[in-house]
C-alpha cells in the first residue's frame, strides 16, 4: 500500500527561503555540475566521487527539493547521500575501500602513461590529492554495543 499523499516519505521539502531565481538557478547548476563530476569519478582515476556527490546533494536540498528527492532516492547514490545527511561522516571501511580502489585505478593509469613522465606525475598527484579528500571527511567511529 502506497504511503499516503501528504506523508513525510512524499511531502516535497520547499527550496531555501529568501534565494533569489538567480541563486537557484546558479545553485542547481552547481549541483547538476558536481554530480556529473561525481559521476565521472568513477570511471576517472584521481577524481573522487563521494565528494562530488554529497556537494551536489547540498547544493540540490537548497535550490531544489525535486532534484534532490531523486538523488537520495538513486539506488546506487542514494545510499550514500542518506547516510552522509544523517551521520555526516564516513565509516572507516567505506574509506579504506574508496582508497584502495582509487589507488589501483591511479597505478595502472600512471603506468599507462609511461614514458611521459609529466602525465604520470600528474595524475599520481590527482590521485593522492582524491585520497586527501577522502581521508578529511569525518570518520563514523562504531557506536557501542
Amino acid at each position: 500500500m502506497p504511503p499516503p499523499e501528504d506523508s513525510p516519505a512524499t511531502a516535497e521539502i520547499p527550496a531555501s527561503p529568501g534565494l533569489s531565481t538567480l541563486q537557484r538557478v546558479l545553485l542547481t547548476a552547481a549541483g547538476l555540475i558536481a554530480l556529473f563530476l561525481g559521476l565521472l569519478g568513477i570511471i576517472l582515476p584521481g577524481l573522487p566521487t563521494t565528494p562530488f556527490v554529497l556537494l551536489s546533494a547540498a547544493c540540490l536540498a537548497r535550490s531544489s527539493p525535486r532534484l534532490h528527492n531523486k538523488l537520495i532516492s538513486n539506488r546506487h547514490l542514494g545510499p550514500l547521500v542518506r547516510d552522509w545527511e544523517a551521520n555526516r561522516s564516513l565509516p572507516l571501511k567505506v574509506k579504506w575501500i574508496s582508497t584502495t580502489l582509487m589507488g589501483g585505478m591511479v597505478i595502472l593509469s600512471a603506468w599507462q602513461f609511461s614514458g611521459r613522465p609529466l602525465l604520470q606525475i600528474l595524475v599520481l598527484a590527482l590521485g593522492v590529492i582524491g585520497a586527501i579528500v577522502v581521508w578529511r571527511i569525518p570518520t563514523r567511529r562504531r557506536s557501542p554495543g
